[in-house]
């Protein structure tokens, strides 16, 4: 099959094919994009597994007297994706004590905030700085995303219509770390490296840890032993290659994919752009998490736990800032 089907017939997914291998609408030059057996108003993939049984399971085992926080600090200058131009992480001001005395813009008068004291402050960035979330829409093949979203039919003046976090559920879910960089005992693996199938399959047997559909996969670089020296964290990052994206998402059947770098594929990749994103996105429909801090699970040496992430609910967005946390079973 070559090329957009642009009318399809939606069947069952028994008959497309299992959820660890959708069918595909597009298949040209290799590059698959996939038509969601959960049905042409799918809009969150393999989170679709997230339901009150697999969350009362994990909630059920908490053992909450240690939380590891996974996510990182948001600060000016802090380390984030701005290769193409995309806007840091910046915050200002809209209000200080003194100003509002001076200015008066809230309306009331100087007396007044000679009383109440009155701060207030505003923030920009890129959707896709520090610890979060990439949506389906983040990335297609050949001008087509997951369950076949295009820029004509589905991307307003602002946004996409389709895949925001605005549908995205709390996932609650058992997490499973694979910690290559401790497999190999470094404190964080060479600049580039690509994290192969068999790095996983090794460090899951050294750990001990079996991986079971529907799991929460991080995968420990090192990379945040690097944080917060911009330079150092960002230049060459080592990350999952396409094949142990593949064996990830088909055969050992993950929810979703974390790492601790920026990206979570190595960077640069031979010359593409992506090719671990976009596979993930528009032919798993597994969506990644990046920029997560492992460093204290690693320590604690904490393989299995469960993983509770929020994403911050923005419509259309391709990405959003998810507060993450594992905490321990039971």
């Amino acid at each position: 099959m070559c090329g957009v089907t642009a009318d399809f017939r939606w069947t069952d997914p028994a008959e497309t094919g299992n959820e660890l291998r959708p069918a595909p609408l597009l298949d040209k030059d290799g590059l698959v994009v996939s038509k969601s057996p959960w049905g042409p108003d799918d809009e969150i993939g393999r989170l679709n597994w997230l339901h009150p049984q697999s969350v009362g399971a994990i909630i059920d085992r908490l053992d909450g007297r240690k939380v590891f926080d996974l996510a990182v600090d948001y600060f000016p200058g802090m380390p984030s994706w701005s290769e193409a131009g995309d806007p840091p992480f910046d915050i200002w001001m809209t209000h200080t004590p003194q100003g509002s005395i001076v200015d008066g813009r809230s309306g009331y008068g100087p007396e007044i905030h000679e009383k109440y004291s009155y701060a207030g402050d505003a923030i920009s960035m890129y959707t896709h700085c520090g610890t979060h979330i990439d949506t389906l829409n983040h990335m297609g093949y050949h001008g087509l995303f997951w369950n076949g979203w295009t820029a004509d039919k589905h991307l307003g003046s602002k946004v996409w219509t389709k895949g925001g976090t605005d549908n995205y559920p709390p996932i609650i879910a058992r997490g499973v770390m694979l910690d290559i960089a401790g497999a190999h005992q470094v404190e964080c693996l060479d600049d580039h490296y690509e994290i192969t199938p068999d790095d996983l399959r090794d460090a899951a047997r050294r750990q001990n840890v079996e991986l079971r559909k529907g799991d929460v996969v991080l995968v420990r670089t090192g990379r945040m032993s690097r944080w917060p020296d911009r330079d150092a964290y960002l230049a060459g990052s080592p990350g999952i290659n396409v094949a142990s994206a593949k064996w990830l998402c088909e055969e050992a059947g993950a929810m979703s994919i974390a790492g601790d770098n920026i990206g979570l594929e190595p960077q640069p990749y031979h010359g593409e752009y992506a090719p671990v994103h976009c596979y993930m996105l528009a032919t798993a429909g597994a969506q990644i998490i990046e920029v997560v801090n492992m460093e204290e699970l690693a320590a604690e040496r904490l393989y299995e736990f469960a993983f509770v992430g929020l994403p911050m609910k923005l419509f259309g967005a391709t990405g959003a800032p998810m507060p993450c946390v594992a905490v321990p079973l039971r």
